[in-house]
């Protein structure tokens, strides 16, 4: 088995949106970039949620309009054995520190799992966290095949908790 490791969280340092993945696929992790595989949806998704077109802009472009935007990305696994990228082959987990996350982050007011695995592996690394809001996502993995504008209808919750303000690219 492969051992993986997760990235550095990505986007605000002050953010009060924080979307959380499972563990970064191949691509991804070869890449060192956030959803870099070109048939995940996330970037379309998100974008469509806050009114961006992240998807037609460079990675570090990308970013930048997170930070403006108050949103962070990062993974609930730290560690994991995994062949490929699939979330069901992930196997001895270490979760990463969510709780020194959002205790570090005072102005985090909501946190959103990009799937199922994300989710039940992040609402355990957190526990019982009642000042922030939890929102469970469809997966934006291709490997999930519900069609996209189901997703995007779930996904469009984000344009609301993402925190309204208006930025320089982040009119929602």
């Amino acid at each position: 088995m492969t051992q993986k490791r997760s990235m550095a969280p990505a986007g605000s340092s002050d953010a009060r949106l924080l979307i959380l993945g499972s563990l970064p696929g191949e691509a991804s992790l070869a890449a060192q970039r956030y959803y870099a595989h070109p048939q995940n949806q996330f970037w379309r998704l998100l974008g469509q949620a806050i009114g961006e077109d992240l998807a037609t802009l460079a990675y570090a472009k990308r970013i930048e309009v997170l930070a403006a935007c108050e949103i962070a990305l990062w993974d609930v696994v730290a560690q994991a054995t995994r062949p490929g990228s699939l979330d069901g082959a992930i196997r001895s987990v270490t979760p990463n520190p969510l709780r020194d996350f959002v205790a570090t982050h005072p102005r985090l007011r909501a946190v959103a799992f990009n799937g199922q695995t994300a989710a039940r592996i992040g609402r355990a690394a957190l526990g019982n966290s009642r000042q922030l809001q939890l929102v469970d996502l469809p997966s934006s993995s291709p490997a999930y095949t519900l069609p996209f504008d189901h997703k995007a209808e779930r996904w469009a919750v984000l344009g609301r908790l993402h925190g309204g303000q208006k930025m320089p690219h982040c009119e929602s």
